[in-house]
């Protein structure tokens, strides 16, 4: 029998990883868009970085703009993802 992962390996938990991004529609409803909600990060920079990556992927599905979060702090937002 192998021993368990170290914990070093284990996942970073939500306070590890503060920062998110929540995903609206046009009229600033919360989006569930499978694979992107519930992306966390462990900085500021890597959540803006992140988002100016895949924005317009983001727009084909729907998300009309996304506000940045600190834990539950609202940092700023929503910015609108239109070209």
């Amino acid at each position: 029998m192998l021993p368990g992962q170290p914990p070093t390996f284990r996942p970073p938990s939500a306070s590890e990883r503060p920062w998110w991004w929540r995903l609206e529609d046009a009229e600033g409803g919360e989006l569930d868009v499978e694979g992107f909600t519930g992306t966390r990060f462990l900085t500021q920079g890597d959540a803006e970085s992140w988002v100016g990556e895949i924005w317009a992927e983001l727009a084909g599905h729907g998300v009309a703009a996304v506000t940045l979060f600190e834990h539950d702090r609202q940092v700023y937002g929503p910015m609108s993802l239109s070209a």
